[in-house]
């Protein structure tokens, strides 16, 4: 028998680069996401296709515990079997293919959609609590695939709910929903770039943030008010006091942004946030900070950022509802005229975790 299971990219509304900082993240899951449809395999062996890559994995059942990285797409799907294995989960020889409308590189986590979609899939019919679903996710990603993340992307990918966005506590794990204010559309644009740094430097600000909090003597950034760092400040060096002088601001505008309905506030956190992530951070690039620049002079448009780890990707726009189409034109015109690439533009709409699409 076939089975179909779905797990739904994300966009961040606010609260970047906090959650490995055990900081405030505000996601929401996408109508974007990636299907898994699981068959039975007639050999001992877990097969994977992927449509977007025309390419197929195969790894004996056996070894699936001792697999290591091949540095390839098929490292999400390998990282989760083998953190399933040695979970102590049965995987059964089945045949996988895979599909996604989450556009890749875009910063919209088509990377935990793939990994929670496919432990749905093996796991299937073994009691595998959420949480544990989202942790075991972060693993593949983490000690697997090689990228220190912190548990945002999947997190929404399974508790995700539709017309809500999720504050999430990267602290304790909590999380609270959120209605998407009223008389507003969201709107992401893709840079259509994905800057080969990306992934270093994500590294490197992990390492920055934890040399400020050593410098704090805490064991995280989370632990520090905003009084408390501007008292402290001077003690850490630079490039360090500014990553945690951006994520212990976000933090704070994450909780702002979460209780406010005030269209006009919230576009002012986002302009906030880009400034921050620009500046601070400096996670932005030419083609992002283009596309807010031009945003923010197009009437209807209340703030705009950088969404996901940045170098590239999406921004995340807050659009007067009536002006999309106006928003899009222009956007797409004045990107074209720049760098000669058409960016695409998204409309983000809310919507639930992963689970098993079941016939009706």
């Amino acid at each position: 028998m076939i089975r179909t299971f779905r797990a739904p990219g994300r966009v961040n509304l606010i609260g970047e680069h906090t959650d490995y900082n055990q900081g405030l993240v505000l996601p929401m899951a996408l109508s974007q996401a990636t299907f898994v449809e699981s068959a039975p395999n007639p050999a001992e062996s877990l097969y994977v296709y992927s449509e977007h890559y025309k390419e197929s994995r195969e790894w004996p059942l056996g070894a699936i515990s001792q697999l290591e990285p091949a540095r390839d797409w098929g490292d999400y799907v390998a990282g989760v079997a083998r953190e399933l294995v040695r979970g102590g989960y049965r995987i059964e020889p089945r045949r996988l293919f895979i599909r996604s409308t989450v556009p890749e590189g875009a910063g919209l986590s088509s990377s935990a959609a793939l990994e929670i979609s496919c432990a749905l899939a093996l796991a299937a019919d073994q009691p595998v609590a959420p949480l544990d679903l989202a942790k075991l996710g972060q693993r593949a990603e983490v000690e697997f695939v090689g990228l220190p993340c912190g548990i945002m992307d999947q997190y929404v990918s399974v508790f995700g709910r539709e017309g809500a966005a999720l504050l999430i506590d990267c602290l304790n794990l909590e999380r609270q929903y959120v209605a998407l204010p009223s008389g507003v559309s969201i709107l992401a644009v893709n840079s259509m770039v994905k800057h080969a740094l990306a992934q270093s430097a994500y590294r490197k600000r992990t390492e920055e943030c934890a040399e400020a909090a050593r410098c704090l003597g805490v064991g995280s950034l989370r632990e520090v008010s905003q009084s408390t760092f501007e008292t402290a400040a001077d003690a850490i060096p630079e490039t360090a006091r500014n990553r945690a002088r951006h994520v212990i601001d976000e933090n704070e505008r994450v909780r702002r942004f979460s209780v406010s309905k005030d269209p006009v506030e919230l576009g002012r956190l986002l302009i906030e946030s880009h400034r921050s992530l620009r500046y601070l951070y400096e996670v932005s690039c030419a083609e992002l900070d283009f596309l807010v620049d031009t945003a923010l002079e197009i009437d209807g448009v209340h703030g705009a950022r950088v969404t996901g780890g940045g170098f590239g990707g999406c921004t995340i726009n807050l659009v007067r509802e009536g002006c999309e189409a106006r928003f899009t034109e222009t956007v797409q015109s004045a990107y074209i005229r720049r760098f000669g690439i058409s960016p695409a533009v998204y409309r983000c709409v809310a919507a639930a975790g992963a689970g098993e699409i079941t016939s009706a």
